[in-house]
């Protein structure tokens, strides 16, 4: 609930009604709804919009009432009334989505499917939204049945299963937005992108001649396949396969044949279609929906970042040796490869937690990497001018790239290593150095080399990994130098396979439950960096005494703090260091993520 619709909830009837609150009345119809009693729903919900004719919850539960008994025309009526009033809320679009779907308006149902999924940003909602499909929950629940035995992919995905799935719009727009995480969805998807691939390569469909949604599908995997940087397992089999599609794909690009599009989707389900040769040449192709998007994500973009690295400013050379090596390995494997922003999606309407930034007119995001938090505080914070640097050009490129997308001019883009940044001659009233530090040679070295160019008064925002809280993935890094495995793509994949099968027994679950674990990039970042140090709160304690540092509170979910209140109660007591350290002994999972607290200078 928002706090728009909170405030509702709070407001009384009118004294003719017996001064029964909104929210009295709205618990009673969800309980209507919940016995099926459709017409005491509705008269309790009109009764309700009388006096508040914009309540977001009942125009959602009339909007589900009618939806339920088939009246799609009123229940988008209703839901559209609602975003009216909540424009951000994401059940409200995904509802108006299924009413727009039964009423065979696409475009609509796409756009507001589309909201639903970049909106809502709750760990595996999404997920759970794709498990109310009935044909995607049963293929789960037999490949879940078989384990450990191999499954017969065959047996499973016979043509009418795919065409339920293939049908599923929500399914196949979540896979072209977001990385679908989760153990039990990666072997699905897997096991999916291998009966789509069996199809094609033993002709078993017309790749010449072929339903639009099983087209629609297989162009949506090699979406999620590029979004999640080819993460998947690949069998022999699979990997031969995959190769005679391309090279036939190769063959008939060189000598300008017409290309099946279902043989364009389903190679790129396996590789980066811009890794071909001449991938410009595809751009020349005339494809539309689906097959478009695909083209736009594998070959366009990239292309336009490949053509931007010229331009990116170096303000500092690049020359200590493990600065060398993190930027290789950021070149290789820019981190996060994201695909959509909430703050994009809404010009900047939510809150991303930006502290004094509001009030700063010069920021300097540290350790950028592909943009997302930089454009997040730019869109929010549009009259202030930002400096993003980064170490790696690759990152860079793509967060420019991004950027011009959201319509982003005031981010100033460049090159350099936060330790030779002292030379640039600038000062700033913000900075921001969110998970950078710790991959820094000298970590406390970086961070002074920071509090150098931040003016009397400013405040910095520092993100720092937690050696308490990252003991499992302390405990894979441990492994994975134990088995040999290298930062490639073919042992990061063979790595993530052995996890899957030991994490239960090794106490690796918080790992397999992180959306990280679910791309090349995220994985590598995680458990293959070069170069991670690991804080504690006594030592970042030391250090801001022997900076002369204000704490100024970290950043940490409703509910932490409020456990953390409960314990300490004292009003003062969030800017308690020794307190929080002796909370996070007794709750080592209080900072997953990173620490991520603010300072101020003297």
């Amino acid at each position: 609930m928002n706090r728009k619709a909170r405030r509702a909830a709070k407001k009384i009837l009118p004294k003719n009604h017996g001064g029964e609150p909104i929210a009295d009345l709205l618990d009673r119809a969800r309980r209507y709804r919940e016995q099926r009693q459709s017409n005491a729903v509705e008269r309790t919900c009109e009764e309700i919009l009388l006096y508040e004719p914009f309540n977001v919850q009942a125009l959602n539960i009339l909007g589900l009432t009618f939806q339920e008994s088939g009246r799609h025309r009123l229940a988008v009526k209703a839901f559209e009334k609602s975003i009216v009033s909540d424009p951000l809320n994401a059940a409200c679009h995904f509802n108006v989505a299924n009413s727009y779907h039964a009423l065979k308006r696409s475009d609509e149902a796409a756009s507001h499917f589309k909201k639903a999924i970049i909106l809502d940003d709750r760990p595996n909602k999404i997920e759970a939204l794709i498990l109310q499909n009935p044909v995607v929950m049963s293929c789960v629940g037999q490949i879940n049945a078989s384990s450990p035995l191999p499954v017969k992919v065959k047996e499973i995905f016979v043509p009418p299963i795919l065409n339920g799935i293939a049908s599923d719009l929500f399914f196949r727009y979540a896979l072209e937005t977001k990385p679908i995480c989760g153990v039990e969805f990666e072997k699905f998807l897997t096991l999916l992108r291998s009966a789509l691939l069996d199809l094609v390569y033993s002709g078993a469909i017309d790749a010449t001649i072929v339903q639009a949604d099983l087209l629609n599908l297989t162009a949506a995997m090699a979406q999620q396949c590029f979004i999640n940087e080819f993460v998947y397992s690949e069998s022999e089999r699979e990997i031969q396969q995959a190769t005679y599609l391309r090279d036939i794909l190769q063959q008939r690009l060189r000598d300008g044949q017409k290309i099946p599009a279902l043989l364009l989707a389903v190679v790129g389900a396996y590789f980066p279609l811009h890794d071909l040769p001449e991938p410009h040449l595809l751009l020349h192709l005339r494809r539309s929906g689906s097959l478009n998007d695909l083209l736009r994500l594998q070959v366009r973009e990239p292309l336009e970042e490949a053509a931007d690295r010229n331009s990116v400013v170096a303000l500092t050379p690049i020359g200590d040796p493990v600065s060398l090596e993190v930027k290789l390995q950021y070149e290789e494997n820019p981190y996060p490869r994201w695909t959509v922003s909430t703050a994009a999606s809404t010009g900047g309407q939510c809150d991303f937690g930006a502290g004094d930034a509001s009030r700063a007119s010069r920021i300097l995001i540290a350790g950028c990497g592909t943009g997302l938090h930089a454009i997040e505080v730019a869109l929010n914070n549009r009259a202030s001018h930002i400096l993003a640097i980064d170490i790696s050009l690759a990152s860079i490129c793509f967060a420019r790239r991004k950027s011009r997308e959201a319509n982003v001019g005031n981010i100033e883009f460049a090159q350099a290593d936060i330790l030779n940044l002292g030379a640039i001659g600038r000062n700033f009233d913000r900075i921001e150095g969110v998970g950078v530090l710790h991959h820094l040679a000298d970590p406390e070295a970086g961070w002074r080399v920071l509090l150098s160019l931040l003016r009397t008064n400013g405040v910095m925002r520092v993100g720092l990994y937690s050696e308490i809280a990252r003991g499992a993935i302390v405990s894979v890094r441990k492994f994975i130098s134990e088995r040999g495995y290298r930062p490639t793509s073919h042992d990061i994949r063979k790595c993530r396979q052995e996890i899957f099968r030991e994490y239960r027994q090794r106490d690796w679950a918080s790992i397999v439950r992180g959306s990280d674990f679910y791309c090349m990039s995220g994985c590598r970042d995680m458990l293959f960096n070069v170069m991670e140090h690991r804080f504690t709160i006594p030592r970042i304690k030391t250090f801001l005494a022997d900076q002369q540092l204000s704490f100024l509170g970290f950043d940490v979910q409703r509910e932490v703090l409020a456990k953390f209140q409960r314990q300490f109660p004292s009003a003062v007591d969030v800017l308690n260091l020794d307190k929080w350290h002796t909370f996070e002994t007794e709750n080592p999972d209080t900072f997953m993520q990173m620490y991520q607290f603010e300072v101020r200078k003297h």
